[in-house]
């Protein structure tokens, strides 16, 4: 069964850090969300004064977080003493747990910077589990090419190709994230199993791209929610198309967030506000 568009959440433009211009999909007006995902941020510009101020030191509990950079360079630190230099085509996985309080600032002053940042909700079993970090280069993420001359990139889950599972470089997550990054040149089509129980959008980032059966236009900056089905199809315009795919179990479990911090009830965000005015995040 072909996977239709169900729900378009169009980006909005607004400002995060310290003032980096970026637009928030999900987790956005409303704080529309599709469990487990909590919040997709692009941010894509060649002004330095959209992004050079970076992301300085701040917290969170309770998730994961993933950014994945299209072009430009970040360096992450945080209080574990975990440092990684973000940079064209690598991810940062950061399992935030119990507690992290980390930064990512530009280590450029001009040209571009694009990319994605990603929150995915760790189970109420998990939250409070050790923080943890991974960096990842581009050279470790396995890039497939199609036979109309396209190429998935795999980041997270596994993609079939000639009868081969590819497996991305993060495994073994609880909601058993699918991560995608699709290039398809004019005038083709791709197709992806993804299984009936996980939730699922795409995101187009360049291009025309039409969507479903029968095909529908799958507008820019925008999470295109997927129904349900088993199988993605997708097809590129006359100019070709670039979209990310991410798919994942919902937890089916309450939501309160504060800001960074994001729980299941409001005692644990009031605990996790406690802990980090009174310095109980540096013991994770």
């Amino acid at each position: 069964m072909i996977r239709n568009i169900q729900t378009i959440i169009p980006g909005i433009a607004t400002s995060d850090g310290a003032g980096v211009k970026l637009r928030r999909s999900l987790g956005g007006q409303n704080q529309v969300r599709l469990d487990p995902f909590l919040m997709l941020d692009e941010f894509s510009s060649n002004d330095p004064n959209d992004y050079v101020a970076g992301f300085p030191a701040h917290p969170h509990r309770g998730f994961e977080t993933v950014t994945y950079m299209l072009e430009g360079h970040m360096l992450h630190e945080d209080h574990l003493g975990n440092q990684g230099h973000l940079k064209t085509g690598g991810v940062q996985w950061m399992t935030a747990g119990r507690g992290i309080i980390h930064s990512e600032m530009p280590q450029q002053v001009s040209g571009a910077m694009r990319g994605f940042q990603l929150w995915i909700n760790l189970p109420a079993k998990e939250k409070m589990k050790p923080a943890g970090y991974k960096d990842i280069q581009v050279e470790d993420i396995p890039k497939i090419t199609l036979a109309n001359g396209g190429s998935v990139k795999i980041i997270a889950g596994a993609y079939s190709h000639e009868d081969n599972a590819v497996q991305g470089p993060i495994q073994g997550i609880t909601t058993a994230p699918l991560f995608l990054d699709i290039q398809l040149p004019p005038n083709t089509e791709f197709e992806q199993r993804i299984p009936k129980e996980l939730n699922a959008f795409v995101y187009a980032c360049e291009g025309e791209l039409e969507l479903g059966g029968p095909m529908m236009p799958a507008p820019k900056q925008a999470a295109i929610v997927l129904g349900d089905g088993d199988l993605l199809k997708a097809r590129a315009g006359s100019v070709g198309a670039q979209f990310i795919v991410l798919a994942a179990l919902p937890l089916h479990e309450p939501i309160v967030q504060y800001g960074p911090f994001v729980m299941n009830t409001r005692a644990e965000i009031e605990q996790a506000i406690d802990d980090y005015q009174n310095n109980r995040f540096v013991v994770s």
